[in-house]
C-alpha cells in the first residue's frame, strides 16, 4: 500500500512542478513583469522571491505551524492571491502551445490526445476522490 502512496505523491509532485516550471519559463511571467515595470536589473530579486516563496508555501503546507493574521494581513493575502491567479488565467491561453511543443521534442507526438486525456481524467479522479472521503 505503502508502494502505491509513493507513487500516487511522485507523480502528483511531478505534475505540479511541471506546471509551475511551464508557467514561469514556457509563458515568460517574470521577464514579462520584469520589462512592464523596468526592473530588468533586479532579476537576483526576483529569483530569490521566487524560490522563497515555494520553500515558504512548501512549510506552511506541510508543517505544524499555524499563522495569526489581522483583517487588514488577510485583504493583503487575498489580493496576493487574486494577483496569481489573474496572472496565471491571462497565461493560460498560452498554456495549450506547452504540451504539442513539449511532446514534439520528447518524441511522442502521436500521442499527445491519450497523454492529455490521461492528465483530465485524473485530475477529476483527483478531484472526486477528495470531495466524496473529505466533503461528506
Amino acid at each position: 500500500m505503502w508502494m502505491i502512496e509513493i507513487l500516487i505523491g511522485l507523480a502528483s509532485g511531478l505534475a505540479v512542478g511541471t506546471g509551475f516550471v511551464a508557467f514561469l519559463t514556457v509563458l515568460g511571467i517574470v521577464p514579462r513583469l520584469m520589462q512592464l515595470s523596468r526592473t530588468e536589473s533586479k532579476l537576483r530579486v526576483y529569483e530569490s522571491a521566487i524560490i522563497l516563496g515555494v520553500f515558504c508555501g512548501i512549510y506552511l503546507s506541510f508543517g505544524d505551524t499555524s499563522i495569526e493574521i489581522t483583517i487588514v494581513g488577510l485583504v493583503v493575502w487575498g489580493l496576493l492571491h487574486g494577483i496569481f491567479i489573474g496572472m496565471l488565467a491571462a497565461a493560460l491561453t498560452e498554456v495549450l502551445n506547452v504540451f504539442p511543443l513539449l511532446f514534439k521534442r520528447v518524441g511522442i507526438d502521436g500521442f499527445l490526445i491519450p497523454l492529455v486525456m490521461a492528465l483530465v481524467l485524473g485530475k477529476i479522479a483527483g478531484s472526486l476522490f477528495q470531495w466524496v472521503l473529505f466533503w461528506r
